[in-house]
Parts: C-alpha cells; sequence; structure tokens
C-alpha cells in the first residue's frame, strides 16, 4: 500500500526530521526574517533535485519538485517562524535566544515539510507533475503568504505560471490525540481582525468631575455593550467572538484623562459577518460616547480572511489519514475553532485544505496538555513522522487522480 510505503520512508528519515525540529526551536526568529531557519531548512535538503525560488518581501522560499512526467501541480507548506514569549519547557533544546519560543509548532511544521521533500525526491520517477514546497516565515500576524503569493513564488500574476491545482498544509495540535487527523469543510478557522477605539473628551480634576467630561466610564461601558450587541444582534449559530483585551488611560490617580484608548479583536466565519460585526461596533462606539457627550471612534485593521477548506480536499486527506492510522486516524471536527492562520490567503487562490495532526504523547491526557502559545507547551515528537507520510500522501494522491469527485 502506498501509503504504508511512504510512513516506512518517512520513519527511515525519523533522526533528520526531529534533528532539524530541534535546531529550528533551538534558535527561534520572528516575523518575515528567518534567514537562519531557511538556512537550515536548505543544507538539510541541499542533496535533493530541488529548484528554488525566493522573494523580496521575506525570507520565504519555495522548492520545486519535478515528476517524472508532465501533470498537475500541488503545494505543501511549511510555517517557520515563531512567538516573541519566553520558553519555559526545560528540554534539552530549549530556545536559546531571550523572548523568543516556538510555541506554536512551526518547528515541527517546517521539519515534516523538509520530511516530505525527501521522501517524495526518493520516490520522483513515479511522480506525474510537480510538488511545490512553501517554507513561509511570518504566519504569526505578519502575513507570510500573502507576501509570498505577492513576490509570484507560487505563481500567478506576473509570474508567468499558474497556481498551483491544489495546496495542503498541516499544523500539530497539543490537545488532541496522538497522531490523528483533524479537519473539516468549509471554515476551518476563523478571520482575525484588530480594532483601535479612541473615546475623547475633556480632562480635569478628580474631586470635580462634573467640571470634566470623563471618557473612562464611557469607555467601561463601550466593553459592556460591545459584548450586549454581540450576544442580541447575531445568531450565536454562526460563531463570532470580539474580545477587548487592553483599556488605557490616564497618567495619574487624581487626573481625569482627555481620553481612552481601547484595542481587541474580531474573530468572524464569513465575510458578511466579517463586515457586519465591524459596522455594528462602530454605531455602538458613536452613539455610547455622544450619549455622554464624548467622540467615540474606531479604526480596524484587516488580519487573516477565514481559512476555507475545500470540500474535495478534505475527503482526500480523509482517506490519507485513514490509510495511516486505521478507523481512529481522522476525525471530522464538529466545528471550526476561531484561531485564524494566514494559509487562508493561499486557500483564496487555490482549493486545498488545513489540516491539524494530534501531538500529544499516547496514552496522555491531551484535554489537560499546555495548548498552543503556551510558554510550556511541548509535543511528542514521535509523531513527526506521521505528519511527513501524510502531506506526501496527499501530494501523491493528487498528483496521480486530482480531485476524485470529478
Amino acid at each position: 500500500m502506498l501509503t504504508k510505503a511512504l510512513l516506512d520512508a518517512a520513519r527511515g528519515h525519523e533522526e533528520r526530521i526531529t534533528a532539524l525540529r530541534r535546531a529550528i526551536h533551538a534558535e527561534p526568529e520572528l516575523g518575515l526574517d528567518t534567514p537562519m531557519t531557511l538556512a537550515k531548512v536548505r543544507a538539510e535538503l541541499a542533496d535533493l533535485p530541488l529548484d528554488w525560488r525566493e522573494g523580496p518581501s521575506c525570507t520565504g522560499a519555495v522548492a520545486v519538485l519535478e515528476g517524472a512526467r508532465p501533470g498537475r501541480t500541488v503545494l505543501l507548506r511549511g510555517d517557520m517562524d515563531a512567538l516573541p514569549m519566553q520558553e519555559a519547557t526545560g528540554l534539552d533544546f530549549a530556545s536559546t535566544i531571550d523572548g523568543r519560543m516556538h510555541a506554536c509548532g512551526h518547528d515541527a511544521h517546517t521539519a515534516m515539510l523538509a520530511g516530505a521533500a525527501r521522501v517524495l525526491a526518493e520516490r520522483r520517477g513515479e511522480l506525474p507533475g510537480r510538488v511545490l514546497f512553501m517554507f513561509q516565515p511570518g504566519e504569526e500576524g505578519y502575513h507570510g503568504a500573502r507576501h509570498m503569493l505577492r513576490d509570484g513564488l507560487l505563481g500567478g500574476g506576473d509570474s508567468g505560471e499558474a497556481l498551483p491545482d491544489a495546496a495542503f498544509a498541516l499544523h500539530v495540535w497539543p490537545n488532541a490525540p496522538h497522531g490523528r487527523i483533524e479537519g473539516r469543510a468549509p471554515a476551518m478557522m476563523a478571520s482575525a481582525d484588530q480594532f483601535d477605539i479612541t473615546v475623547e473628551g475633556a480632562g480635569g480634576h478628580a474631586s470635580m468631575p462634573y467640571d470634566a467630561t470623563d471618557p473612562v466610564p464611557v469607555g467601561a461601558e463601550i466593553v459592556l455593550a460591545v459584548q450586549t450587541m454581540m450576544t442580541r444582534r447575531f445568531d450565536a449559530a454562526e460563531a463570532a467572538v470580539v474580545t477587548v483585551t487592553t483599556m488605557q488611560a490616564g497618567s495619574a490617580h487624581n487626573v481625569i484623562p482627555d481620553q481612552v484608548e481601547l484595542k481587541g479583536t474580531i474573530r468572524t466565519l464569513s465575510p458578511e459577518r466579517r463586515a457586519a460585526v465591524r459596522d455594528a461596533i462602530s454605531r455602538v462606539v458613536e452613539n455610547v460616547a455622544a450619549a455622554h457627550d464624548c467622540t467615540g471612534s474606531v479604526t480596524f485593521t484587516d488580519g487573516f480572511p477565514v481559512t476555507m477548506n475545500d470540500p474535495r480536499a478534505v475527503a482526500l486527506a480523509r482517506d490519507i489519514a485513514c490509510q495511516i492510522g486505521g478507523e481512529h486516524g481522522w476525525h471530522d471536527r464538529p466545528a471550526p475553532t476561531m484561531g485564524a492562520e494566514d494559509f487562508s490567503y493561499v486557500l483564496e487562490q487555490v482549493p486545498g485544505a488545513m489540516l491539524f495532526i494530534g501531538a500529544a504523547a499516547e496514552g496522555a491526557d491531551w484535554k489537560g496538555c499546555c495548548g498552543l502559545h503556551s510558554t510550556r507547551m511541548v509535543l511528542d515528537e514521535s509523531v513527526l513522522p506521521r505528519g511527513t507520510a501524510f502531506l506526501a500522501g496527499c501530494a501523491t494522491k493528487f498528483l496521480e487522480t486530482g480531485w476524485a469527485a470529478e
């Protein structure tokens, strides 16, 4: 069976995959500039017949593997950047750079993608078409995928090359059973936008609030009004989350400030809901402020769009996962996660899927494991070959059969 052969091949490279993951983990890099990480990847894959592409906007790179004969093109993606956090895992290969940590598993994603490149390169003579291996920086809020698309590294635009026919990405999930692949269609993850609210009043002495126009209680009322608005204006069956995360005002205990600033995030699952929530927040801010003789304004910053999986890609992924892991190798997620992912930019233009792989230790209480973005997040590295084989399996099956339903 194809998937058994791929899993055996991936296990044969387990030491290399794990070593690359640990090397990346020990030297985490942030944002769009990840030169050390990319250098590690290129050194690990230097002996393979890959053509490399890099662009001007970031340190992202695409390695191209040409199969033995013409055919479809499939993209596999792994992200490379870390988070600005202090690691507290105590691992032997813990971060050596203060204030930086691979707390979201991108080190594992990159290592599994490199492993898939090696496994597929060994089968190059049997592959129709080609595989693009997308090593991407800047996933943690820096829009790295969008930069790589605009640079033409994936095709499209002025590149003179068509975009891939399919795209797959795999994300580790510490709070899921070891090795289980999870997915759903259409919405897999939410959009994530930011908002900045300013309430302008007129400051004064704290002992004489009647001689001032105090923006502090107005800001507090806006926080509560926004939460009430979400529960009363929008159907709970279509999830949307608005969270105010900071409120800043004042400089002394006896001074009423002139203004209050609030910041927060909006998570939605459709473009229509995304626009409607923004409009509703604007009205709340402006009118609550006006009711208290203050002025309220809000600025929105676009984040990642909704991560929309193609049902055909999910069906293909389910088939590969069950071949690798049996009846327990796949789980249909009942609902999207309200986290966000910039692979959504790729999926806006290319049919495909973002999938999760459980990275808890065998037999562990996976519900109680430290989750993503925790300073103590760890994963069971023995899952890496399975993730590698899964990526290679998705690419191989798509190149051989395309979308089976067509």
